[in-house]
């Protein structure tokens, strides 16, 4: 199983790169986040965030990302992120890939700061690409997640727009709410989703419907959405039969945030890309076409 996610794993770079039913009738709707998130957002404040992805064949089902993270507001919405993700895989797993560190690289966790568009990515494949000395790759317009993002939550609620069109067709669930948004509505809302997932997608990929449920607080406030997401909306699938369920869980709602950009000393804009065997695997990777 985990060596069959960390084929998923490097196929899904590659193309990156290039609830328990009512006991009653409900008699009242719980509270719309869409004015509770709005009124959120203030700079120097955030949420935290716990999520995991798993990825279900029809035949069999694994856990594949966790993550965790926080976000920073600005009066707008999102204005910084900091987050880092690991495939739920360990190198023993890696071992029928190959012996250069790129691919063992893949079961250490992988970490983005983002501020407004430009993401700093480090650890996991970064760096074995980092020359010496450096611990960040500076990439403006970048991934908000690195590579490990295109598994991640698809629906950024902190985003007022993306959160607006949710609840254009939301219906009333116990505790919260429940929809669909079509991939080519959210790539219209959402530069989050965009800066995630940058390949072009295909006419039946933007044809393709994520569910979402998503629970609230007593004002109002998101306290886990879940999205499942079909197999056709991924880029690194076919989707028969095939979906990525995503479970985030948010906290500390109006805490005390501030997320800066790594020391310039750490930074660097260009990518060594290794020699030998690491070089190779980071072809095959396609990691080079992630950030262009």
């Amino acid at each position: 199983m985990n060596r069959m996610l960390a084929g998923v794993a490097l196929a899904s770079a590659a193309a990156l790169m290039a609830a328990t039913p009512a006991q009653a009738a409900i008699t009242q709707a719980p509270a719309k986040p869409v004015t509770a998130v709005k009124k959120q957002l203030v700079p120097g404040k955030g949420v935290t965030f716990t999520e995991r992805t798993t990825l279900d064949s029809g035949r069999m089902r694994a856990v594949f990302v966790r993550s965790s993270g926080t976000y920073q507001f600005s009066r707008s919405g999102l204005a910084a992120s900091d987050i880092t993700g690991k495939l739920n895989i360990k190198a023993s797993d890696l071992a029928d890939l190959g012996e250069g560190s790129m691919f063992q690289s893949l079961a250490k966790p992988e970490r983005t700061i983002r501020i407004g568009t430009t993401s700093y990515l480090s650890g996991s494949v970064w760096a074995e690409l980092l020359p010496s000395g450096k611990t960040w790759y500076k990439a403006p317009g970048g991934p908000p997640a690195g590579f490990t993002g295109i598994f991640g939550q698809p629906l950024n609620i902190v985003e007022p727009a993306t959160l607006k069109t949710l609840f254009k067709n939301a219906k009333p669930a116990t505790g919260g709410y429940t929809g669909k948004i079509s991939v080519r509505d959210l790539r219209k809302v959402s530069a989050y989703y965009r800066a995630s997932s940058p390949a072009k997608p295909s006419a039946k990929t933007l044809k393709s419907q994520i569910t979402w449920r998503l629970s609230v607080n007593a004002k109002g406030l998101p306290t886990r959405l879940v999205t499942i997401v079909p197999g056709n909306a991924l880029a690194a699938s076919d989707g028969a039969g095939e979906k990525m369920i995503v479970d985030t869980r948010y906290n500390g709602w109006g805490g005390k945030v501030s997320i800066k950009a790594p020391a310039a000393d750490e930074v660097t804009t260009k990518l060594d890309g290794g020699t030998g065997d690491e070089q190779e695997s980071a072809e095959n990777l396609d990691l080079f076409n992630l950030l262009k």
